[in-house]
């Protein structure tokens, strides 16, 4: 998964993302409050982790403007060393989804973070099956079965359609795609992204008579999207 963290300690950024990294995650670490606000603006991440006390804007106030802000229910870890229990209610009523105070354990972290991540996306890392509606998904095969007969894709064919999937009606920016699925942080050619887009879309017959819609939105990235009218069930893992 896609996270940013926040927090001006390098050590402490540097602990953090090398623990989230061994376990396969993507770490994004920011020192500024002004400089992440601005990246959430342009791209998604799938998890926040916020440090209390850094330069121009808090945590507590990249929270706040997260939570009035973004259309999306994003989970934030708080970790700081604030340990006090005003603070600790504070910051969860703010809309903070857990607060762990440092110093944690990576295993403890890992273990936060893996509980946020299961609540707010409903899909295990542990699974080899994942079923959204009429598209089953074996993620051993790398294949994706529909309606009985398997979809011929590529690689990265595949990966594309488990990450919209696994994030179903929820907006991506190009930059998280890049990353996620090309392991990229630099930009492809707009066509290499669109053409397998467009590809999924007329393999995966994800158009509305089938009930689901992926679309392109200008300037930021794509969108898949179950249209309700089609009476298929959303999705479960099996």
């Amino acid at each position: 998964m896609r996270i940013a963290v926040l927090d001006d300690d390098q050590a402490q950024t540097d602990f953090i993302c090398q623990t989230l990294s061994a376990a396969g995650h993507i770490c994004h670490a920011f020192s500024s409050g002004r400089e992440l606000v601005r990246q959430l603006r342009r791209q998604t991440f799938d998890l926040l982790v916020l440090d209390w006390n850094v330069p121009d804007i808090s945590g507590e106030e990249v929270l706040r403007w997260v939570r009035q802000s973004l259309s999306e229910r994003l989970p934030i870890l708080f970790m700081t060393s604030r340990s006090r229990e005003t603070d600790i209610t504070s910051i969860l009523n703010l809309g903070a989804d857990d607060y762990v105070v440092k110093p944690v354990a990576g295993s403890v972290l890992l273990a936060r973070i893996g509980s946020l991540l299961r609540r707010a996306y409903q899909f295990s890392a542990s699974s080899t099956r994942e079923v959204y509606g009429d598209y089953d998904f074996d993620l051993s095969a790398k294949q994706v079965i529909l309606k009985g007969n398997a979809v011929a894709l590529t690689q990265k064919e595949f990966e594309l359609a488990l990450l919209l999937f696994q994030h179903l009606s929820r907006p991506l920016s190009r930059a998280h795609i890049l990353e996620v699925i090309w392991k990229q942080v630099t930009e492809i050619p707009s066509r290499t992204m669109d053409t397998h887009v467009s590809m999924l879309r007329a393999k995966l017959n994800l158009r509305p008579e089938h009930g689901y819609r992926l679309t392109p939105i200008y300037g930021y990235g794509y969108r898949l999207e179950r249209v309700e009218s089609a009476g298929t069930p959303e999705r479960g893992d099996a």
